[in-house]
């Protein structure tokens, strides 16, 4: 952490920021993917940055050293240690990098044209280093020999070249889903957002209509939201904006706008359910808003009331009895994702759509009619689906 950023970041390249996630916080969730027991930083003081650092560091299990130059390793590695050398700056994906490393001790290496245009080390005349390698501890002892001041990551490879290690070449960018690349500026980090971002969210299965509408919103505004340092949390306040704008049109009898706001705000909470899981899924840390519950039974509860409002009102009838056809409705949408495969729990529980299909139903003045139906339907699905299912059980 002691190579600067351009001159667009004050600090150190380590806390450039990537979809949420600083370089560091990224290269200390590889090391614990790793099963590494210790995480050595080395950075000229305790920074903030470095500080919540070594508190996710050490919440997920590993001790947390932070030194002032290259030479303090020789007291905190013995000769039985593997050690993983990450460059300061380098930002790969978890999966295909760990897998890489695991292997065994190596240097990871890639074609000299590739390497250097991204701004790697030069090896030798074909090979450019990959920013990371795995060392026999060792080697370390070699750093007594150079001054304290110099740059741990380069002088450990040159170490392990004369050492004799092996060298593994990485894939080609693109392939198994590789991110791998030295963030050295801001600008650098801003440009390569929408690509992570999308790397992120590409392993979205079956999607539902208001999950893709998430999606292409995550992928479109995504990026700007978390360079600008807002995120899923300020989303989550829209959707509760828009989900009491919703309820209270419905008071002033304005059924059609209110539904179209509970769909808005159900988007919003797909919109930031997706952007959470990219601020925080590292492997360290909370898990940030990416729960099935955020605004699920309050809207659920503002879908009914909706309804009701939008029902035709009999002879001798109460308001309470307009809420038991929608309430058991939604209530039966909430048991079907339990009998049926992933394929069409999405469906279920998409909101939006079913805000949408209230709002068709009551302009053509089919409420009440609608939602019977689609009860009787859920309710009919509840049955048969199961019976299709394999009843063998294992002994």
């Amino acid at each position: 952490m002691l190579e600067p950023a351009g001159a667009d970041h004050p600090g150190p390249r380590a806390f450039l920021r990537i979809g949420g996630l600083t370089v560091a916080r990224q290269q200390a969730a590889l090391a614990l993917a790793l099963k590494c027991e210790r995480v050595i930083c080395i950075a000229p003081g305790l920074s903030p940055e470095v500080i919540e650092l070594q508190h996710l560091v050490e919440a997920a299990g590993a001790s947390y050293h932070v030194i002032g130059n290259s030479r303090a390793l020789l007291g905190l590695v013995t000769t039985v240690d593997d050690v993983i050398v990450l460059a300061d700056g380098i930002f790969a994906s978890i999966g295909p990098a760990a897998e890489l490393i695991e292997e065994g001790q190596a240097i990871l290496v890639q074609p000299i044209e590739q390497g250097l245009a991204a701004g790697f080390e030069r090896i030798d005349l074909n090979h450019a280093s990959a920013g990371a390698m795995r060392l026999p501890g060792r080697l370390i002892e070699r750093m007594a020999d150079l001054p304290a001041d110099c740059d741990a990551a380069s002088s450990l490879l040159r170490i392990a070249l004369q050492a004799g290690v092996r060298q593994k070449p990485i894939p080609m960018p693109g392939e198994s889903g590789q991110f791998w690349t030295i963030v050295r500026s801001d600008a650098e980090a801003h440009a390569l957002e929408p690509q992570w971002i999308r790397q992120r969210t590409r392993g979205e299965g079956s999607l539902s209509p208001s999950q893709w509408l998430a999606l292409a919103g995550v992928r479109s505004f995504g990026p700007a939201l978390l360079h600008a340092g807002s995120g899923a949390r300020m989303l989550v306040i829209a959707a509760a904006v828009v989900a009491l704008l919703a309820l209270g049109s419905g008071w002033f009898g304005l059924i059609l706008v209110g539904l179209g706001f509970a769909a808005s705000a159900w988007i919003l909470r797909e919109f930031a359910v997706m952007l959470a899981r990219i601020e925080f899924d590292t492997g360290i840390g909370r898990k940030g808003l990416d729960s099935k519950e955020l605004f699920g039974w309050p809207l659920d509860t503002i879908i009914i009331v909706l309804a009701a409002f939008g029902s035709e009102m009999h002879a001798g009838q109460h308001f309470v009895d307009r809420l038991f056809p929608p309430f058991m409705l939604v209530a039966l949408l909430r048991i079907l994702p339990r009998l049926t495969g992933a394929r069409w729990t999405a469906w279920f529980e998409d909101r939006g759509v079913l805000a949408a299909a209230l709002a068709v139903a009551i302009a053509a003045e089919f409420g009440s009619a609608t939602i019977h139906i689609a009860a009787s339907l859920a309710a009919l699905a509840g049955i048969l689906l199961p019976l299709g299912q394999s009843r063998l059980t294992r002994p």
